[in-house]
């Protein structure tokens, strides 16, 4: 508890009191941060803060490709699955979410030390993959570990795909934009 009130102290004068979003590239983190620190904090998770913050200063150009992808129990838990798939769809041409995974089953680090529970949680993965789906993306890289092992195919994070998907907006129109959190 010390240390996520040290945190906790620290995001808010870095943040100027929760004036500048905080972004957290783990959703599993972002939603333990959100339980115990002060909800003054704009905290982000990756899907959340490109969706909020990014999309009116990138181009995103569709790439002719099927990905496949995972929502994180805590992504979901935090009502963001559907703006997963909705950010895969401005990136790529045809976006697969596998039916029967829920929860991959890595369970925070026991993927390491049971990797069983990883194994017979996506037992029915490899499966669902198409043949023409050659990458996943999620956000969480833990999970990812598993989704990669499980499935066939490698999994990383949705970061990835946008920046491949994307360019930056003409340098003048960011210059005209104010940052979020600072006033002009």
């Amino acid at each position: 508890m010390k240390k996520a009130k040290e945190r906790d102290a620290a995001l808010l004068r870095s943040s100027e009191g929760g004036k500048i979003p905080v972004y957290c590239d783990m959703s599993p983190c972002l939603q333990r941060m959100k339980e115990t620190l002060s909800p003054d904090l704009k905290l982000c998770e990756p899907v959340e803060f490109i969706l909020t913050y990014l999309t009116n200063r990138l181009k995103f150009k569709k790439l002719n490709r099927t990905v496949t992808i995972h929502s994180t129990c805590s992504n979901t838990k935090m009502g963001l699955a559907g703006d997963l798939v909705r950010l895969a769809q401005m990136c790529c041409t045809e976006v697969v979410v596998p039916d029967e995974i829920g929860c991959c089953g890595w369970a925070g680090d026991r993927g390491f030390t049971i990797p069983e529970l990883n194994a017979s949680a996506l037992k029915p993965l490899k499966d669902q993959i198409p043949e023409n789906s050659r990458q996943g993306y999620s956000t969480s890289r833990t999970c990812e570990i598993g989704l990669s092992l499980h499935s066939g195919i490698s999994y990383k994070s949705i970061v990835y795909l946008v920046d491949e998907a994307t360019e930056p907006l003409s340098i003048v129109r960011h210059l005209e934009e104010p940052l979020p959190g600072k006033d002009v």
